[in-house]
């Protein structure tokens, strides 16, 4: 019998006392099941079902009366809400359809319309049924991998022309044990393939693979009733939208984690994500935005520590994967991860970065000019960078008249650069994913005279406004503001603002999308994340969902399908209020066109965007591959066509700077791993976008002169009089 064909396995006993699933799942639905503890496994090879617990009951009725009535979404606990639910609780705990059969599937669909009713009077039993089919099924599927490896990487076929489908999250469930098995015997092929092309022979790939299910499978038998409750209760919260969610005891402990590991780790905002651990952003300032390798939606496969073997983290609780993240200050943690440009999961590379404290003045403001010729007349554009909106809040309170802020920063630079005699200000905001509101709303102060800069409104259709009430303009010169997709929130607040103002123009790609406000409530088991409000411009439209739209845009290499307010399920929608009296500064509309017609021709003879042009189209190329062949000689021929096309943008990127080409991707490779150990050997060059930035803002003083300086609402008003 061939692999390919073999179907049994020995299959892990699976209690539930004295009832099967599905009739637990029923009477669970109608009757008030007893809430016991969870049991201690007889032995580590039988797998104990979880139980929910009084606390876990009565945390779900307090959640689902948050939900219903203080939620910014006006939702009930419909029959479709309960389908929706069953949906997304399934999507969690097997996203890509690899451990349940249609069968399983059409067992558990019977509480499908039933699970909103249960959810209301904290009847938990039906969610846990769930929970613990899935883990039972994780356990057969595990223990069939190892089997298979058992069996030998030599007995598979790599000559057929077969395929796998990259992403499952969209297919159809497998009909029965003996697809399911056929199914993962092309997933370790994939994985396998994988790893033979990245240079490692079978031993070490049967090595590697065994330890990664070993692991899995090990957290599968340590499951306990706290990470089914907690899974419920996202898929349910979730409905809402993707910001409200459940925190654990373990995890409100201590909050921080699901914001940032700032503290004698890594500086990244981590979210699970299905088995994954997936990287959100990056914390400016921090040792990983340094090092320069982890970007947003890098999903953590495993974490080693120095002199150590990795640990497979598939499958892990997201504290617990952060636990494994921290450290000692100058210690190293080494991070595989599944790239976020990566076609097929089994593509991994690893990152090691030095632990260390964020510190406030890395993340704060800098400046810099650039120089530029227009037709024999010289330019000066300043250039201010806002990775983040900070403030020191513990100096600010205890009175400390030099704390540090991203506003108090700005207005000094500002100071220095009007000094330096600048004809214009680029304000850089890229891949600033917010802060403090109240910063946002005193930078804008910094370029307007007074008036209103943000609306908030709440679930009861309640307004407040914030506004800038000083007076004083610290700069009341040309401006540009740069944003990308990483900006969100309190960046899309400036942008909005100073875009709404007329104040100066946005330019780059569009921005995230995060206009909700969400608070912490303590519940009697845990806490409730909720959004409670919503962010509106002065104009009156939302910056959720659509974010800001740049004036002049310039494509990115990130992916808007997967990272971005729209591209999570159940975002709360675009909409709009009415608009708030503000003032024009300026009307762009006479120049506009011949900016954007400008920059297009400078594009079009860039060198710089040609190449990034190229970089996008690749990567958007791999991205739309759906399915990846398990033939190694058909393999081989893709894996070198991506390392070509790599290498060849790597060279173009080198031959611009006056560098001598790599020769091989593993020279391009170890020189990168070369420059991510040196945190000094950056490229201190501005990038041609903060350039091109600055030849807009060179444009624009060309076209119009009086750009040089903006009006006053006051000088606005004697303008109008005079008319």
């Amino acid at each position: 019998m061939t692999i390919a064909k073999k179907s049994s396995v020995r299959h892990v006993p699976y209690k539930t006392g004295r009832i099967g699933v599905c009739k637990a799942l029923t009477i669970a639905l109608l009757l008030s099941a007893p809430f016991a503890a969870q049991a201690k496994a007889v032995e580590p090879e039988v797998y104990t079902p979880v139980a929910p617990t009084i606390d876990q009951a009565r945390a779900n009725i307090l959640i689902a009366r948050q939900l219903q009535f203080t939620h910014f979404r006006d939702l009930g606990i419909s029959d479709k809400l309960s389908g929706d639910v069953f949906d997304a609780y399934l999507d969690y705990l097997d996203g890509q359809r690899v451990y349940l059969t249609g069968s399983d599937v059409e067992v558990l669909s019977k509480v499908r319309n039933r699970l909103g009713s249960a959810l209301k009077t904290g009847q938990l039993q039906p969610g846990f049924d769930i929970y613990n089919l899935v883990q039972q099924r994780i356990i057969e599927r595990l223990q069939f991998a190892l089997s298979t490896l058992d069996e030998g990487i030599e007995n598979l076929d790599f000559t057929a022309n077969e395929s796998i489908l990259l992403d499952r999250s969209e297919a159809e469930w497998e009909p029965d044990k003996k697809a399911l098995d056929a199914l993962w015997v092309k997933r370790i092929k994939n994985a396998v393939l994988a790893q033979r092309l990245n240079g490692s022979d079978d031993e070490a790939i049967k090595d590697t693979l065994k330890r990664r299910y070993e692991g899995q499978l090990k957290r599968a038998y340590q499951a306990r009733s706290e990470d089914a409750f907690q899974a419920y209760m996202n898929a349910f919260a979730g409905m809402w939208d993707p910001h409200t969610s459940y925190f654990s005891p373990r995890t409100s402990e201590n909050f921080n984690i699901n914001m940032s590991l700032s503290l004698e780790g890594i500086g990244a905002v981590l979210q699970a994500d299905n088995e994954y651990t997936k990287v959100v952003r990056l914390v400016p300032g921090g040792p990983a935005s340094k090092q320069g390798q982890l970007k947003p939606a890098d999903r953590i496969v495993s974490v080693a520590q120095e002199d150590e073997k990795p640990v497979n983290v598939i499958g892990w609780r997201l504290d617990e994967v952060v636990d494994l993240i921290r450290g000692p200050r100058n210690s190293v943690v080494t991070l595989e991860v599944v790239p976020a440009s990566a076609t097929d999961e089994t593509l991994t590379k690893s990152i090691s970065i030095n632990r260390d404290e964020v510190k406030l003045e890395e993340q704060s403001a800098s400046k810099d000019t650039i120089e530029f010729d227009r037709n024999g007349e010289k330019y000066t554009v300043g250039v201010i960078t806002i990775p983040t909106f900070y403030a020191d809040f513990r100096a600010m309170q205890a009175g400390d008249p030099n704390y540090k802020s991203t506003t108090r920063d700005v207005r000094k630079l500002i100071e220095e650069l009007q000094q330096d005699g600048v004809d214009g200000l680029v304000m850089d905001l890229r891949n600033n994913g917010g802060g403090a509101l109240h910063e946002a709303n005193d930078l804008v102060g910094l370029f307007i005279d007074t008036g209103p800069t943000v609306q908030i409104r709440n679930s009861n259709n309640e307004v407040q406004v914030l506004s800038d009430d000083d007076a004083s303009v610290a700069y009341d010169g040309p401006l540009v503001v740069l944003a990308n997709r990483m900006s969100a929130s309190a960046s899309e607040i400036f942008a909005g603002a100073i875009q709404d103002y007329g104040r100066g123009l946005v330019v780059g790609s569009q921005t995230f999308g995060k206009g909700t406000v969400q608070a912490v409530r303590p519940l009697n088991h845990g806490q409730l994340k909720i959004t409670q409000s919503k962010f509106y411009r002065v104009s009156g439209g939302s910056t959720q969902h659509k974010g800001v739209i740049p004036d002049i845009e310039i494509p990115t290499r990130i992916d808007k399908t997967r990272i971005g307010e729209d591209a999570l399920d159940h975002a709360l929608p675009w909409d709009q209020i009415d608009a708030v009296p503000h003032t024009r500064y300026f009307d762009f509309s006479g120049i506009i066109e011949e900016l954007r017609k400008r920059h297009d021709d400078r594009f079009a003879k860039s060198p710089d965007f040609r190449l990034l042009q190229k970089e996008i189209d690749f990567l958007k190329e791999q991205r739309q591959r759906d399915t990846v062949s398990l033939n190694l000689d058909e393999r081989t021929i893709q894996q070198e066509q991506i390392e070509r096309t790599r290498l060849t943008i790597a060279n173009a990127r080198r031959e611009l700077r006056g560098e001598e080409p790599f020769e091989s991707l593993d020279e391009l490779e170890d020189w990168q791993d070369q420059q991510a150990a040196d945190l000094g050997s950056g490229n201190d060059e501005l990038d041609f976008v903060i350039r091109e930035g600055g030849d807009i803002m060179a444009d624009m003083l060309e076209l119009d002169k009086r750009m040089a300086s903006i009006p006053t609402p006051q000088q606005f008003a004697a303008q109008a009089d005079a008319l």
